[in-house]
């Protein structure tokens, strides 16, 4: 995470000497004390030094509380500043853009992007930066994202369907695409990223309020306990000053987890961003460490969002060379994604790489309309058509063929898979199919697996017909799938869902998927996907990639768990410490408490110092462990718990008794006290 750059240190100790101001601090009560402390003993060593008293001690227990805070600071500025880094980065890409805006009839004229508004169609050719955020309406494109992803695998983007969003900022590689503005200056989504990762101090989550409660409780319970000691100190004849008050205060309190708690969470959000998930919410990155059933939607999430053409398959007695030619001319002027694939994989399994035909001066076209159901071209006599089973056939009857059984066997077979069937003929001659299918993203199902084996349920929802969705949940490896869904059914499944008391995750890119997203206790967006979409989310997924969700609920996982940890080693910590004070400050006059004192540290004076500086010094050896999280790992709740325990909360017992000592000893040796 290069955490430790000189150029980070030293911004992040700028920042942490802002954030000693106390009306900053105060939002967090355990160091809000302990800055107060730090204020009240700098004060008392002022006064022993215009008295002519010995303020070595008190001069020492200031440095090292003031440096408590700091580091508290420090901590936090170091995890905010990543984030801006990552703002820094973002908003490089927002450069003097130059839009080329219509206007009138056929006109166009050059203005700035950033007076771009909602509604404006403007041109963008190749090799150009799209200058702001849009729904392509004309032609299609290869787009690199990088700029905004950080993938170096360009994308297509067409009009139409799921996958016709485009982002300004992103660079134009091929064809020449019309777009429509969707988001005024200010409201791009470049604009949300870039405010979002600047704005790292975000509302806090209802764990994160739970712990703040329980800090709070046992600071105020600590404040009254050592504020009843110099009542009891003047009856037991112990001379205990306002320094060793507070001192002994703060070393009571839980100040480890007080000071590393707000970094947790802001550096969880940006261990997502840098998995290429934009969180909105800080609540939902929590959230997603405790879901236990995630929707999917299956076009554009879990499959590719086109079909594809995956297979040919020849009638009888029809050669294959013979059918691919045929499909590949009835597709040469389809612009759809699906003409395109016919075209590819024909050229493909004909080992060419010109169209053929696209220059012969009696080829006519013959586009597809809603009436027809078919598309192809004439070239001369031949006369070569492409679309639904029946209305080829239709077709090839009229022209006095007959249709085979073994190519209606085939329709029926491929729809049985939840595939297309598209039907190609040449005149009355029914030469054979083409297998049009949903192209699964890759590596879903190894994911699905490792999601089953955490415990979280994955339904597919789709509007599909059954065999379809049948068909792709088997490929996916889904628990349970939802088909002929609609919007509303999405909406309502999830409130069942929720109703029963289960945490939802919703993963989506389309329109019809907005009214789920927003009903999701987690909800994330394709960033391929429609604006609506991306709007309705508390997340978005700038690969595209479903399997992005298990990185999510692992961060989230992780969140919960670094949490807990650093509680433990926290509250062990301070049990320590308890352990290495009281036996040596009050064994004088309580005899009975020498049994406890097995440190053998060298005074009263030197434990509560040598407590301290221990104190201090191990908030900035946890700053790694708060910032890169504790690693998830798929177990039981049982197991992760004792883990825990064992390592974090043994280990938060034992260190502080051998930093202690050590530090004891230094400063014995050096006459410190």
């Amino acid at each position: 995470m290069g955490i430790f750059k000189k150029e980070m240190l030293a911004k992040a100790l700028v920042e942490a000497l802002k954030g000693l101001n106390p009306f900053v601090l105060c939002r967090n009560v355990v160091m809000f004390v302990v800055e107060i402390g730090s204020i009240i003993t700098s004060v008392c060593c002022v006064m022993d030094i215009v008295a002519g008293r010995s303020y070595s001690f008190t001069l020492q227990i200031s440095i090292w509380l003031w440096l408590t805070v700091l580091f508290a600071t420090f901590a936090e500025a170091i995890a905010e500043l990543h984030g801006k880094a990552r703002a820094q980065s973002l908003r490089s890409t927002q450069s003097e853009l130059k839009a080329e805006r219509r206007i009138g009839k056929g006109g166009t004229e050059t203005v700035a992007a950033t007076e771009l508004r909602r509604g404006d169609v403007i041109l963008v050719r190749e090799g150009e930066v799209i200058p702001g955020d849009g729904e392509i309406t004309e032609g299609a494109a290869l787009i690199d994202e990088a700029a905004i992803t950080g993938e170096s695998a360009p994308v297509i983007r067409q009009p139409g369907g799921d996958r016709s969003g485009v982002t300004g900022g992103t660079r134009l590689l091929s064809g020449s695409i019309t777009v429509r503005v969707t988001a005024n200056p200010g409201e791009t989504f470049l604009d949300q990223m870039i405010a979002m990762v600047e704005n790292a101090k975000r509302q806090k989550t209802p764990n994160e309020r739970a712990l703040n409660v329980l800090l709070i409780g046992l600071t105020v319970l600590f404040i009254a306990v050592c504020g009843t000691l110099p009542f009891y100190g003047q009856y037991m004849g112990i001379v205990i000053t306002v320094t060793v008050l507070i001192a002994l205060l703060v070393c009571l309190m839980p100040t480890t987890i007080g000071a590393l708690l707000p970094a947790i969470g802001i550096a969880g959000m940006d261990r997502l961003l840098s998995h290429n998930v934009l969180a909105f919410s800080g609540r939902a990155v929590e959230a997603a460490g405790d879901v236990n059933i995630i929707l999917l939607d299956k076009t554009g999430t879990l499959t590719i969002g086109n079909r594809m053409a995956t297979e040919f398959v020849p009638a009888a007695s029809i050669q294959m060379y013979d059918l691919v030619e045929a499909a590949l001319y009835s597709s040469l002027s389809d612009e759809t994604p699906e003409g395109r694939s016919i075209v590819q994989l024909a050229k493909k399994q004909l080992n060419i790489k010109s169209d053929g035909v696209r220059d012969a001066e009696k080829a006519v076209f013959v586009p597809f309309t809603p009436e027809s159901r078919m598309s192809g071209v004439n070239i001369g006599k031949r006369m070569i058509r492409k679309g639904a089973w029946s209305a080829i056939g239709e077709f090839v009857m009229q022209h006095g063929g007959t249709l085979p059984s073994d190519a209606k066997e085939a329709v029926d077979r491929i729809a049985r898979a939840g595939g297309t069937p598209l039907a190609v003929a040449e005149n009355g001659k029914l030469l054979g199919i083409v297998h049009l299918k949903d192209i699964v993203k890759e590596g879903i199902k190894p994911r699905l697996a490792q999601l089953r084996s955490m415990g979280i349920k994955s339904v597919m929802i789709t509007g599909d017909n059954p065999l379809t969705a049948a068909s792709i949940a088997a490929e996916t490896g889904v628990d349970d799938f939802l088909a002929e869904a609609k919007p509303a059914d999405k909406l309502e499944i999830i409130r069942k869902y929720q109703a029963e008391g289960n945490l939802v995750a919703m993963i989506g890119d389309g329109t019809n998927d907005s009214p789920a997203l927003a009903q999701a206790d987690v909800a994330v967006a394709m960033h391929a996907g429609t604006q609506a979409a991306r709007e309705a989310a508390n997340m978005v997924d700038l690969d595209s990639s479903p399997t992005k969700l298990l990185d999510v609920v692992e961060i989230g996982k992780e969140i919960l768990i670094t949490r807990g940890t650093l509680t433990t080693f926290s509250i062990a910590n301070d049990v320590a410490k308890y352990f290495a004070i009281i036996p040596a400050m009050f064994a004088v006059a309580f005899p009975g408490l020498a049994v406890f004192n097995v440190m053998r540290l060298a005074s009263p004076q030197s434990a509560i110092l040598s407590a301290v500086i221990f104190n201090a010094i191990v908030i900035p050896a946890l700053i790694p462990l708060a910032l890169r999280g504790v690693k998830y790992r798929s177990s039981s709740a049982s197991r992760l718990l004792l883990l825990n325990l064992l390592i974090y909360g043994v280990g938060g017992l034992i260190l502080p008794f051998v930093g202690i000592k050590a530090i004891d000893m230094v400063v014995a040796s050096l006459s410190l006290t």
